[in-house]
């Protein structure tokens, strides 16, 4: 595993737990409002973390933390996710996975063979600008979509989410969204924020009456919405 960062601490990656956060390296996505543009562009470059210094703090911390958050980048594209995490859940932890819900096989495989306790899926935008979202043009969602069926009665909990740029979200494709994953047990409106490391400056954030405006029309279809990054 390509680990390039590692957050000792967080009350924010996992929601209700105290978890630590694992950075991997690499995307097959290009979502110009990345704000981890050197994970997805150039891991390579960055430094490693090697797997038994993590491994190390998270032994020493069992029966401090209660959760380890893997995000990215993208996971699911490593081969040796599902064996890094049964070495996670040996020791007891709650494991939360990050992923962009491209390869819906492996979503399966971790859910249903329990190495997965919460699943937090991006949803980049409706189905007709996922493309202009996700960095690929003329993007063929129907794996996406997969996902998006599978969690909806998966034996996991989850959350789905969107990063809302002003560029590139509007009413019609919260609707949209908001049709396709109906039911779902939990959608957050991601205020965007510039990080300084995104893959194409210049996109801005929505004001909080947009959201707001988004969040009440998405309610007609998920009972649980919410908005990350402003005070409510």
């Amino acid at each position: 595993m390509e680990i390039h960062g590692f957050q000792k601490t967080t009350l924010l990656d996992y929601p209700g737990h105290l978890a630590c956060t694992i950075f991997l390296g690499g995307c097959n996505f290009r979502c110009p409002f990345c704000h981890n543009a050197s994970l997805v562009l150039s891991p390579s470059a960055l430094p490693v973390i090697p797997e038994e210094e993590v491994f190390k703090t998270l032994r020493k911390r069992v029966g401090i933390l209660e959760g380890v958050c893997i995000t990215g980048g993208e996971p699911s594209l490593y081969p040796g996710l599902t064996k890094f995490i049964e070495k996670i859940k040996e020791l007891g932890y709650l494991v939360k996975l990050d992923t962009n819900g491209n390869n819906p096989q492996v979503i399966k495989e971790l859910a249903e063979k329990g190495y997965v306790d919460y699943i937090a899926m991006d949803i980049k935008n409706s189905r007709e600008k996922y493309g202009l979202s996700n960095g690929i043009p003329g993007f063929d969602t129907r794996r996406v979509e997969e996902s998006v069926e599978y969690l909806l009665s998966a034996p996991v909990d989850y959350e789905f989410r969107t990063t809302v740029v002003a560029e590139h979200h509007t009413l019609d494709d919260m609707i949209q969204i908001g049709k396709w994953i109906q039911g779902a047990k939990a959608y957050y409106l991601q205020h965007y924020k510039d990080s300084g490391a995104i893959i194409e400056p210049g996109l801005s954030s929505p004001s909080k009456e947009e959201l707001l405006r988004y969040k009440k029309a998405l309610s007609a279809f998920v009972s649980n919405v919410d908005i990350r990054g402003i005070d409510t």
